[in-house]
């Protein structure tokens, strides 16, 4: 019965972390935008990229805890290593200054984010 317990709740850290992840990714399209229009778009947005970065690193945290200890699958790890070498990509375009890639990339990222979410 311990076990069980631990396991769901090691699901629900799952699933905070990936609403996280979620939620950041969705506000720095909101960045983006000020990042246009605003003086302090720019602090904002890369501001709101460190946190992205960090949500993604917590994701992959989330991601093992749920499947080495708990006995969950793996395909979650997979998953969440995937976002944060998108996130490492996104960081390097922004850096770079190619929008060209960089804004699509996070567009595939939050639609993909809000997928993950939908199956936790």
């Amino acid at each position: 019965m311990a076990v069980q317990a631990t396991a769901q709740r090691r699901f629900s850290f799952l699933r905070i972390a990936t609403a996280l992840q979620t939620l950041t990714i969705f506000l720095q399209a909101v960045s983006a935008g000020l990042l246009l229009t605003a003086s302090y778009g720019e602090t904002l947005h890369s501001a709101g990229a460190r946190v992205v970065y960090g949500a993604s690193m917590l994701y992959v945290i989330a991601a093992v805890l749920a499947w080495k200890p708990g006995g969950g699958p793996l395909t979650p790890v997979w998953h969440a290593a995937g976002f944060l070498v998108l996130a490492s990509v996104q960081v390097v375009l922004g850096i770079a200054h190619v929008p060209s890639v960089h804004l699509p990339l996070g567009v595939l990222m939050f639609g993909l984010s809000v997928l993950a979410l939908a199956r936790r």
